[in-house]
């Protein structure tokens, strides 16, 4: 259940977005909304998917709840920005350090994977959250809502001093 470390540059994304916590969570009505226009994107990099939330400011595990407000993002990564959909935004993700964990199973048993990562994995570990962008990338094994999917969670971390 380690994760792998990885450090990646910048990527150009295009996608949408809503403003939602974990108890008014919009995700559905933001897939609904990006799935039915996600092929008006032109320069893909790849056929992934990517989930992506954007925080304000850095939060501790314990400082997170359910009415922490965040930006949610349903994107693709493409070349450039040259084909950007009406009513479409653009994001540059900034790169950096990331802790690349694999989730399977059930969105459902999410909560189990953040504990481990939160509460368990990252104090013990030689890095500390960092202030950038979190993300998933569904790729080709990803179900939605069923047992055997796989996903990959990329936390953005850095040295601790």
């Amino acid at each position: 259940m380690d994760p792998r470390i990885e450090e990646i540059s910048e990527k150009k994304l295009i996608g949408n977005r809503l403003v939602m916590s974990l108890s008014e969570d919009r995700t559905k009505e933001l897939w609904r909304g990006f799935m039915t226009r996600r092929k008006e994107i032109g320069n893909p990099v790849t056929t992934d998917l990517i989930s992506m939330q954007v925080y304000d400011r850095l939060l501790s595990f314990s400082e997170f709840n359910d009415t922490t407000q965040f930006e949610k993002w349903a994107v693709v990564e493409v070349e450039d920005y040259k084909d950007l959909p009406n009513d479409m935004e653009s994001y540059t993700l900034l790169g950096g350090l990331y802790a690349v964990f694999v989730h399977k199973g059930l969105p459902s048993d999410f909560p189990k994977m953040a504990q481990y990562i939160y509460g368990e994995w990252l104090p013990k570990s030689d890095y500390e959250l960092d202030h950038r962008e979190h993300f998933e990338v569904l790729g080709d094994k990803y179900r939605n809502n069923d047992p055997s999917s796989e996903e990959a969670i990329w936390v953005p971390i850095k040295r601790k001093n």
